[in-house]
């Protein structure tokens, strides 16, 4: 569907709406189909995508969009089909004594809310479509999904092939622009998942709100590498070069910015230049090197390091095969160091979302720990180091979405932990059983015994001796 009208939306809308009404009951097997069929438009069109997502971006390396994009999601897909029994399973609740001996019983059911909204981004454009629908599927939704116009090519390949494999009223793509999505934000949904930054995130739960409509805000901010002093250096330097390198760092858990021991500044530095040069020797014509993605947000990136620069910063481009960048249209741009930061510079202030790593020190760790603590909460959290008391120092001291340990972004990865971020950095999660339910309407249902429980427990008027019973029972 190619349309920004809005009244086309809600028709759309109603039309998903109406078929989810009339269908209830839909037995697990009905889901199922879906997820699969959702598992088989990745893997039937695999290489269509991957081409697509390359072209817009400008460079991406299919090995790593079949990785990220199209086997991590179907995989997702599969970890969904193997727990959907055990999620959509009601759960036995108990009843106040002596209720329970009377016949009373007491359950809630996971049931689908209606109708979901997707609203996702274009650094991983059909991981964060694709993603959180096996998921609103597996609960029993319908879905819309408004993919990022930014990946215009992957969004439209996206809703050309979800509408040969789904009925309109199970799940439709509404591409189109910021007019497109901020109609769609505004939609009536039952539920309305929104992946991007945390300023549009705002304006989109200002939007849900008018609704009353819940939201899931997946969201970003800066995430810290906190590198201890018992740190594997060389390990720490070439795991965080490549979560600052893949996609181009254009990822929402990208290692932000790092805090090293000031003493192992030089030495962390280098084993970060180590773990560049053994894993991209050159970066303009090297494939596997993703390019920015648009020249907007190439020239903030410029502008980020450049402001660093001009308030006192040292850069240190890493440029393994000493490669020309200043004569290229292709928007690859090295990974950049920033030493001796400050506070003023716009890299310490906002989310750099690109290969830009500025890198503070610290005498003890617990200044690094105030130094988090002091900002907005991050998405991720990753410390390096084999001291099992500064570790836990650092996770029960600080508070973040979610945590990596001798690596970074990895715990997006594991099907089976939430994602999601607090405060600033995002509201509710997906993947787990948690995602499950976020996308469910946990409905408490209570069944009363044939006894007159009003009567027994003196609730019924007038009031009287067994109402005191009750009450001194109930203070006792």
């Amino acid at each position: 569907m190619a349309e920004t009208d809005k009244t086309a939306m809600e028709a759309l809308l109603t039309k998903q709406r109406e078929a989810f009404t009339a269908a209830r009951p839909e037995a697990l097997d009905v889901r199922r189909d879906r997820i699969r069929r959702a598992i088989a438009l990745l893997k039937d069109n695999a290489d269509a995508l991957c081409a697509a997502m390359s072209a817009d971006f400008g460079n991406r390396s299919p090995h790593q969009s079949m990785i990220t994009d199209i086997g991590g999601t179907a995989n997702f897909g599969k970890y969904c089909l193997k727990h959907l029994d055990k999620w959509a399973r009601a759960d036995k609740r108990h009843v106040q004594f002596p209720l329970g001996l009377l016949g009373a019983k007491a359950e809630v059911r996971y049931e689908p809310k209606g109708v979901v909204g997707i609203l996702s981004p274009w650094n991983f454009p059909v991981n964060l479509s694709f993603g959180p629908l096996m998921q609103v599927l597996a609960a029993g939704n319908r879905a819309m999904v408004k993919p990022s116009e930014f990946t215009e090519r992957t969004s439209a390949l996206s809703a050309e092939l979800c509408a040969k494999y789904f009925e309109a009223e199970e799940v439709a793509f509404v591409v189109g622009g910021p007019e497109a999505a901020h109609a769609f934000s505004s939609l009536p949904f039952d539920h309305l998942v929104f992946t991007g930054s945390t300023s549009t995130g705002r304006k989109v739960m200002e939007a849900a709100a008018k609704n009353l409509c819940p939201v899931t805000l997946e969201l970003g901010g800066k995430s810290p590498v906190v590198l201890g002093r018992s740190a594997n250096l060389e390990q720490a330097g070439e795991r965080i070069a490549l979560g600052k390198m893949m996609n181009a760092g254009q990822i929402c858990l990208a290692p932000d910015y790092l805090m090293v021991p000031e003493d192992q500044e030089d030495a962390a530095i280098a084993a970060v230049e180590l773990g560049v040069h053994r894993m991209y020797p050159t970066l303009l014509d090297n494939d596997d090197y993703a390019s920015v993605v648009t020249d907007r947000h190439f020239d903030r990136l410029q502008g980020l390091v450049e402001d660093a620069r001009g308030k006192g910063a040292e850069v240190i481009e890493v440029n393994p095969g000493k490669e020309d960048f200043a004569n290229t249209n292709a928007r690859k741009m090295p990974l950049t160091i920033l030493r001796n930061v400050t506070e003023d510079m716009q890299a310490m202030q906002e989310e750099i979302f690109g290969p830009v790593l500025p890198v503070k020190t610290y005498k003890d760790v617990g200044e690094a720990i105030d130094y988090v603590n002091q900002r907005d909460r991050p998405l991720g959290l990753y410390y390096f180091g084999q001291d099992a008391g500064e570790r836990e120092r650092v996770l029960t001291r600080t508070i973040s979405g979610g945590v990596t340990v001798n690596d970074v972004v990895f715990h997006v990865s594991m099907e089976d932990l939430p994602f999601g971020g607090v405060g600033a950095s995002g509201i509710g999660s997906y993947h787990g059983a948690e995602g499950f339910r976020e996308f469910s309407h946990a409905r408490s249902i209570y069944t009363q015994p044939k006894i007159d429980v009003a009567k027994l427990g003196g609730l019924k008027p007038p009031y009287g001796a067994a109402t005191e019973k009750t009450v001194r029972a109930m203070l006792k």
